[in-house]
């Protein structure tokens, strides 16, 4: 009994912190109290490994419903003849894609992690994408744009068989039809990694990568808003290109890679994705975007470099190289001191370690769908100069040994500096304003 008290203590102080701060993290989201209610349902305790009508467990006549009519809405939204909504999160869901589309050895392309790209699109040594396939990495041009010509280059000398559009930190568009065009002069599958910029697609803030793709995967945590799990769509091009593919897939999450699914997920994916059929859903993603172009233009007329000078889909990344290369790290505490969290980021051609970047990577999902607009994304922005203002000077030591102590220093007196804490005071006086979810439409759009 002591051990469950101090775990919903614990859920009680998060819950608070969430509340009283201003969370910018591109990949988080609050989902609905509709979601919510599925997820602590008594659907938790029920175990259906396998699918729909060939499960292992008896008892899942029920379930059974409910995941088909997750991936029918699913298949409704973007209109795809397959989707599994059993992958467990994004990491395992990509684990799924190329588990079906690659044998080991065979070369993989993916958008280098310095430049935006994801851990599990290739990046080498440290990732099971990268020691398990050959893995040749596209990079950016000189305005920080993913560089097509180099790309087509490296396509044509390495001939991946599956070439990967998706990004974590890039804050541009993606051009699917560029992507396509570079697949079908090596005859490579384009897997469509969409899990940051979902909503923006559904709602035509950003191109569909659906006419172009053969497969696509998103996470259903980021901004679709539902629980955390994952989907994978097969487009129609997919299908043509190969009828089994969904096989494949389905036989790659069980028995490839996973056992039975977490039921209260695809029950929550079934719910947000009905969520996702709303005009409020369309509002919401519209604002994402307008909140995204005002929060950038914010920090950049309070004096902050952004990377690429803008954004154009839900996030942004800070250049800190203006004042000094590796500030990301001591930036991104005392934010969190002030009231606002966001995340370290290494930048392009980053001069410092990945772990003391140069950089912060900021987003809209979380503050949009709490309500807040243009005039909450300006007062953002001030703060998030006057932070970056007030400790520029924490400049990073060159001797790397020297570098643990001197952030064990900076946290230590971060945390009791009294213009974070007077910054924290007003950050909270606004957050409180705003609900974690507002549910009501006419707060949203």
């Amino acid at each position: 009994m002591y051990m469950a008290d101090s775990v919903f203590q614990l859920i009680d102080q998060e819950e608070v912190r969430q509340r009283e701060m201003i969370g910018l993290i591109p990949s988080e989201n609050h989902f609905s109290p509709r979601v919510a209610q599925v997820l602590s349902s008594c659907l938790s305790s029920k175990y259906a490994e396998g699918y729909a009508g060939r499960r292992y467990y008896e008892g899942n006549q029920v379930v059974d419903e409910i995941e088909n009519l997750a991936i029918d809405r699913v298949k409704e939204l973007f209109g795809v003849p397959f989707v599994n909504v059993q992958a467990h999160s994004g990491s395992p869901a990509n684990t799924v894609i190329q588990f079906a589309l690659l044998e080991p050895g065979e070369t993989l392309m993916g958008l280098q992690l310095g430049a935006g790209g994801h851990l599990t699109h290739g990046h080498p040594n440290v990732t099971f994408s990268g020691r398990y396939f050959n893995s040749v990495q596209y990079g950016l041009n000189a305005h920080a744009r993913i560089d097509f010509d180099a790309m087509l280059a490296l396509a044509k000398e390495h001939k991946p068989k599956v070439i990967i559009a998706g990004t974590t930190s890039y804050p541009f568009s993606l051009d699917f039809a560029h992507f396509r065009a570079v697949a079908d002069a090596v005859g490579a599958w384009l897997v469509a990694d969409i899990s940051h910029i979902t909503a923006l697609v559904l709602a035509g803030e950003h191109p569909s990568p659906v006419p172009y793709a053969d497969v696509i995967m998103s996470t259903t945590h980021k901004t679709f808003r539902g629980p955390r799990g994952a989907i994978i769509l097969i487009t129609e091009r997919g299908l043509a290109r190969d009828s089994k593919l969904g096989n494949k897939i389905n036989a790659a999450v069980i028995p490839g890679l996973q056992g039975g699914p977490h039921l209260a997920t695809v029950a929550g994916i079934a719910v947000a994705a009905a969520e996702a059929m709303q005009p409020s859903f369309q509002r919401y993603a519209r604002q994402i975007r307008q909140n995204a172009d005002t929060l950038a233009l914010s920090m950049q007329q309070n004096g902050l470099k952004l990377v690429g000078d803008g954004t154009e889909n839900h996030l942004m990344v800070v250049d800190f190289t203006p004042y000094s290369d590796g500030l990301g790290t001591q930036v991104a505490y005392a934010l969190d001191v002030a009231g606002i969290y966001a995340n370290r980021n290494a930048i392009p051609n980053e001069p410092c370690s990945p772990f003391y970047p140069s950089g912060l990577r900021v987003g809209t999902p979380m503050v949009t769908t709490r309500g807040m607009k243009e005039a909450e994304m300006n007062a953002i922005g001030r703060w998030i100069a006057a932070v970056t203002e007030h400790v520029k000077q924490a400049t990073l030591p060159t001797d790397t040994k020297a570098r643990p102590a001197f952030i064990k220093a900076f946290r230590e007196q971060a945390t009791n500096d009294g213009e974070l804490l007077r910054i924290r005071a007003e950050v909270k006086a606004l957050a409180m304003q705003f609900p974690l979810f507002a549910d009501d439409i006419a707060q949203i759009g």
